[in-house]
């Protein structure tokens, strides 16, 4: 593994350790490229105050952070300064104005919560199969957005046998169309929770998408960890698939 462009900071409020111990921590184990992608900061329009992302006044102090980082290890390492941003469509144009006025090189889609986040359904809260094909409607919008670098844990969706493959299968071809790979999440994986979901891989596998490897790493030694990285990637060769080593990075633009 060479890259790993999904990396959390303790501003996001449920991650820990100094930014600089993972940039060394990935040079350590070999990484050439680390990118920064914490949970982005929403200018809510309502007010509402998220309690798994920075606020909007710590932007700046991430941002800083990074590039302080990106110059500092240049010789080392290659950093760049990223976001795992959902599309709420309400939200967009405001959480947009915010990340164009820093030098953002990427963003990732990771997609909690369908519509919104204040009105607390997420993902697995989904109970309906209008409420997936909703969630998949969402995804789509946000591939065509052309803003969207891939899509972080695509399967953290509720399963729902036939209907969930047609519904995931349409996704996957539209990945495939606006050349987004979907991530294999380490976080998820070496956790033990209910993705990576085997069904999801097998589809991913017949539809030809692009997959790339994220570490999601909210702990410093969850950057490039031999063992989880090693099991990573042997799960992703059981499915007939080959991990992209570094991706193509979509311009962050409004």
């Amino acid at each position: 593994m060479i890259a790993n462009y999904h990396t959390h900071t303790y501003l996001c409020h449920h991650a820990s350790g100094e930014m600089e111990d993972y940039v060394k921590t990935g040079i350590d184990r070999g990484l050439k490229i680390l990118g920064f992608s914490d949970h982005v900061p929403i200018p809510f329009h309502n007010g509402f105050v998220s309690r798994c992302r920075m606020s909007v006044e710590e932007t700046k102090l991430y941002a800083d952070t990074v590039l302080s980082l990106k110059e500092k290890y240049k010789d080392h390492i290659q950093i760049l300064l990223g976001f795992e941003a959902e599309y709420y469509p309400r939200e967009f144009e405001g959480m947009m104005r915010l990340l164009t006025s820093f030098p953002t090189d990427y963003l990732i889609l990771g997609q909690h919560f369908t519509n919104n986040e204040y009105d607390g359904r997420g993902n697995m809260g989904l109970t309906t199969a209008k409420d997936l094909e909703n969630l998949v409607d969402t995804y789509i919008t946000a591939m065509d957005l052309g803003v969207y670098s891939y899509i972080a844990h695509p399967d953290l969706l509720p399963y729902d046998g036939e209907f969930y493959d047609e519904q995931i299968r349409r996704m996957l071809r539209h990945c495939v169309l606006t050349n987004t790979p979907v991530e294999y999440n380490i976080l998820g994986m070496a956790d033990g929770r209910f993705y990576p979901h085997p069904r999801f891989w097998e589809l991913v596998k017949e539809e030809g998408a692009s997959v790339v490897i994220g570490c999601d790493a909210h702990q410093v030694n969850a950057v490039c960890n031999p063992e989880t990285v090693s099991r990573a990637e042997r799960e992703v060769a059981s499915y007939g698939l080959q991990p992209l080593p570094t991706i193509n990075l979509k311009t962050v633009k409004l």
